[in-house]
């Protein structure tokens, strides 16, 4: 009797691993190596402003040969890059403004969130709004910032690849981070 109890649990058993052929599998992501933030000052560029970047990124100036007010920072081992523009403002500040904040609200369809820092450095007079955005969007990090009188650049951080939030987040957030310590160390030259 204990026999064809056991025979019976052992082939129920066997029965019913049999029926799960295909277990699906989560998708694996490749590992990222992040290197340690080095930062130096970037005032090379012909702008009216410096900032610092990490090592691993660098100014591309080839957007200005066309247009003398846009240039992109490059972070090339990640397959990113932050278009800048740069406009000087001539009683225009509420315009530029309202297009950067809308230029960002129209991720709205595939953002799950978009939230916004205000940016307040009175003592270099650099004031703005920093937008995080989440979710399966083409730009992950956008920015604008201002003197309010003067000068406006906008920024926008895009990747080189189809927009996949579980993939790119890691390195999205460790270049949000040199995002932020560029916002930081911010100044208007010659002001």
């Amino acid at each position: 009797m204990k026999i064809k109890v056991v025979l019976a649990v052992v082939l129920l058993s066997v029965l019913a691993s049999c029926g799960n052929e295909n277990i699906p599998r989560p998708t694996g992501y490749f590992r990222i190596d992040l290197p340690t933030k080095e930062y130096r000052t970037v005032d090379n560029i012909p702008f009216s402003f410096q900032f610092e970047l990490p090592q691993y990124a660098h100014p591309n100036l080839e957007r200005t040969k066309k247009d003398s007010n846009l240039f992109n920072i490059d972070f090339a081992k990640y397959n990113a890059r932050i278009h800048m523009s740069y406009i000087k403002v001539d009683s225009n500040i509420n315009q530029l403004s309202e297009e950067a904040r809308s230029l960002v609200y129209k991720h709205v369809v595939k953002a799950q969130d978009i939230r916004e820092e205000l940016i307040i450095n009175p003592e270099e007079k650099v004031y703005g709004t920093f937008y995080h955005i989440e979710g399966n969007a083409a730009s992950g990090s956008q920015f604008y910032l201002t003197d309010s009188s003067h000068h406006f650049v906008r920024g926008a951080l895009y990747f080189n690849v189809e927009p996949n939030y579980d993939s790119i987040a890691p390195v999205q957030q460790f270049i949000k981070a040199d995002i932020e310590r560029m916002i930081e160390s911010f100044k208007w030259a010659g002001d």
